[in-house]
């Protein structure tokens, strides 16, 4: 992790009681994965943020290893910790595991908002830039009354001022936790009201409509809805990608993640990947973002050497960026040698790890020219590869 870190910390230590039976609301299906599932997913894909550490209730470690099984590899997912009694508690509890990872900032996001959004988690990050404290937030439009305890209005309360806070909530990580340390023992409702207690700054940054906390039962259904609307809303793109590289002397080649054995290696800047190489000018092409010597120039000597990951990692997180998802992966390697079969499945799930996809997501298979031209001669190996792309219609 680097030493300018920004770390999520996802709040699903509740019993959600509000929200009827069927369990804590953090672990019931939406749409056929976890709600905390759909949450973490969201952090875990923003390029911004470094690790994520999800804070559970003890007695919830087994329904937490199912809920976010299909994200358990992701190399940005913390170990979860153990909540306290309340909120706040887990919170400090949360903050004070992530003391040894010592990172600068830190997002503080409830686990029962699963719609947030990579741009509203950038705004969150970018304000903390000028800011002790910054949090997503919506302006009221509706008027507001205050009542008494016969339910009789007392007064109408000026609107112009008033904001409905969201979560992230980001800090600067040292100030957040000595203010949380601090405000031990009071009960406070967020995290802003922590810092606020401290007399941090607190910017307030556009948040989103669609980032609804679910808090009751009905509240569901509206989400069903709301992905329903969203995936609607979403439009596909294919990109296509090819590359070829000569081969050298050597004694193993490296195709889509995975050393093979061979009499041969292939010559390039990077490991020479070709696969994906291929695949990472793919996803760049879906999303219009020009090829790989765009982004890392062979005539950079940084690159010399690079494990090619680094670029379709790039890649992956460019989509994310842009709130889109990854849908499908199809990669065709083309050569006489070495063999591709016995090496498929581990190639898959290579691709797959890095772009947190399910290896059904993925294809990868080879052919060969027939003996004709350079591949069919022995003297190289290519590449061409398709990958679909779900963006936001706007």
């Amino acid at each position: 992790m680097n030493d300018n870190a920004t770390i999520a910390i996802i709040v699903a230590a509740g019993r959600g009681a509000r929200a009827g039976a069927g369990g804590p609301k953090q672990y019931r299906d939406l749409a056929g994965k976890a709600v905390i599932a759909h949450t973490a997913a969201a952090f875990l894909d923003h390029s911004q943020i470094d690790g994520v550490r999800i804070i559970i209730h003890p007695d919830d470690h087994q329904e937490y290893e199912t809920a976010i099984a299909p994200l358990l590899s992701h190399e940005k997912l913390l170990a979860p910790v153990n909540g306290g009694a309340e909120r706040q508690d887990s919170v400090r509890l949360g903050l004070q595991s992530l003391e040894a990872n010592a990172p600068t900032r830190v997002l503080i996001h409830d686990a029962a908002r699963p719609f947030v959004d990579a741009e509203t988690i950038s705004r969150v990050i970018g304000a903390l830039a000028d800011n002790d404290g910054a949090i997503a937030a919506l302006p009221v439009h509706d008027t507001i009354k205050r009542g008494n305890e016969n339910a009789q209005i007392t007064a109408t309360v000026p609107r112009e001022a008033l904001w409905r806070a969201q979560t992230p909530q980001g800090f600067h990580f040292d100030k957040i936790l000595k203010a949380h340390h601090a405000a031990a023992g009071q009960t406070l409702t967020d995290d802003a009201a922590v810092a606020e207690a401290a007399g941090l700054a607190v910017a307030l940054v556009p948040g989103s409509p669609d980032n609804m906390k679910l808090t009751q039962a009905e509240d569901f259904g509206m989400a069903e809805t709301l992905l329903g609307r969203k995936r609607m809303m979403m439009e596909y793109r294919t990109g296509h990608g090819f590359d070829v590289h000569a081969f050298e002397p050597g004694d193993k080649v490296t195709l889509c993640g995975v050393e093979i054995a061979h009499d041969q290696k292939l010559k390039g800047h990077s490991d020479a990947d070709v696969g994906m190489h291929a695949l990472t000018d793919a996803i760049l092409g879906a999303i219009s973002e020009g090829d790989i010597g765009d982004h890392f120039p062979p005539s950079d000597p940084k690159w010399k050497g690079a494990a090619s990951r680094v670029f379709l990692e790039k890649a992956r997180d460019l989509v994310a960026d842009k709130g889109g998802r990854i849908t499908h992966c199809d990669v065709t390697l083309i050569c006489e040698a070495p063999k591709i079969g016995p090496h498929r499945k581990a190639m898959r799930e290579s691709l797959a790890q890095i772009l947190n996809l399910d290896a059904a997501r993925i294809s990868v298979k080879a052919t060969t020219t027939e003996k004709l031209g350079f591949a069919g001669r022995g003297e190289g190996l290519a590449a061409q590869a398709t990958a679909t792309v779900a963006l936001p219609a706007n």
